[in-house]
């Protein structure tokens, strides 16, 4: 009875000259989570942008006039309410500092544009009041913010896209 024995290893397979092949470390970059973050980064900052303009409440009037284009530098931006309060951006100024407040604005900027937000319940004369302030701080190039939509004074009603703040 001559039976042939076989020798075989502990992994239960015969052993024929295979090595064993030592871990290496991976020599690849996975950007997969990067590309993750980076979309998620996208995602937070188109979500944040329009939300960092200025927005004080104001009911603008409405008006049928379009956009006027838009300069290098943002405008200053001053706001009268329907409460009589003056805002320069969202910052709350007494009147009777707005003119050595504009003159200081106006010696740091390029642009002397800026744009006038008033509530339409706001009397006219006191929206001349802020315009005559405005220049005499040093602002000649003053633009009236409106919303779109209103009628036109064809009596037909105006059909512009929609935007948030037209002048």
């Amino acid at each position: 009875m001559g039976a042939a024995i076989q020798s075989k290893n502990a992994g239960g397979g015969t052993r024929r000259g295979r090595r064993r092949s030592r871990a290496r470390p991976m020599a690849e970059i996975n950007v997969t989570p990067f590309v993750d973050v980076m979309l998620v980064l996208l995602i937070v900052f188109m979500v944040a942008a329009p939300l960092l303009t200025v927005g004080v409440p104001v009911e603008l009037p409405k008006t049928a006039a379009g956009a006027l284009s838009g300069d290098e530098e943002e405008p200053l931006s001053i706001t009268l309410t329907a409460a009589g309060e003056v805002q320069i951006q969202t910052t709350p100024v007494p009147r009777e500092d707005l003119i050595s407040r504009l003159r200081a604005i106006a010696s740091e900027r390029e642009s002397d544009r800026v744009f006038l937000r008033a509530d339409g319940a706001v009397a006219y004369a006191d929206v001349m009041q802020i315009m005559g302030a405005l220049n005499a701080g040093g602002f000649s190039n003053v633009g009236l913010v409106t919303d779109t939509g209103g009628p036109a004074l064809d009596g037909s009603s105006a059909t512009l896209p929609a935007a948030a703040d037209q002048e």
